[in-house]
């Protein structure tokens, strides 16, 4: 293994959020302040971002092939060290407490909605839905997968709704455009709301003492295959 790939590993091994190749960069060249003398920290100094990158992605490779209980992955945040989604049910029992609990089918179906079509407003998620979903959307809120990502420029100016860093996370993916079949789903054309449909969302202050007509789940939902 090469001097940066085992610099990288203990960052990652050590750090509490995922990191991006730049943030790696910046702790590299920080590194020489404490140790000026050093050689091999001045050389290490000197490593640009795509070095860096590339590194990270033949540490997770080197991972996949030895079969490690733990892989290196990228996410929406950066790189992170992730346990093996093979290793999940013994993982597990280090939080009996912590038990994964599914979302609500209603509440996938939203979520889904707004990862494909954000930033969305709710008015255009019931269109497609024919449901109310003011009490999904708010626990998914409460969830931390969406996030209000403005106002959309009609009358009444309505909240638009978007997918989180914590959902790229949660789920594995880079970016959005990781999406199964991102760009034929985004064509798809769905059904909108009318102008006269369209009702102001509440302050977020209020919305939290609301509820809707659909259930809303009670926990988050299950990680798609690893443990942090």
């Amino acid at each position: 293994m090469s001097p940066l790939s085992r610099v990288l590993e203990a960052l990652l091994f050590a750090s509490d959020k995922p990191l991006s190749a730049a943030e790696c960069v910046k702790h590299l060249k920080g590194a020489v302040e404490g140790a000026p003398e050093d050689a091999g920290v001045a050389a290490l100094a000197k490593s640009k971002a795509d070095e860096v990158a590339s590194a990270l992605r033949a540490l997770g490779t080197a991972y996949e092939e030895e079969e490690r209980g733990f892989r290196v992955v990228e996410s929406g945040g950066g790189w992170k060290v992730v346990t093996a989604p093979d290793a999940a049910p013994w993982v597990r029992q280090l939080f009996p407490e912590n038990r994964p609990a599914r979302l609500s089918p209603s509440a996938l179906e939203t979520l889904a909605i707004v990862a494909y079509r954000q930033p969305i407003t709710r008015a255009d998620i019931e269109a497609v839905r024919g449901v109310n979903v003011d009490g999904v959307t708010q626990t998914l809120l409460e969830r931390g997968v969406i996030r209000i990502a403005g106002r959309a420029d009609v009358p009444g100016r309505p909240l638009l709704y978007g997918t989180t860093e914590f959902f790229l996370e949660h789920f594995g993916l880079r970016s959005i455009d990781d999406l199964p079949n991102c760009a034929e789903l985004r064509r798809v054309e769905l059904p909108v709301a009318g102008q006269d449909e369209s009702q102001p969302d509440l302050p977020l202050a209020e919305a939290e003492g609301t509820n809707g007509t659909e259930d809303a789940p009670a926990a988050e939902p299950e990680p798609a295959g690893e443990a942090s």
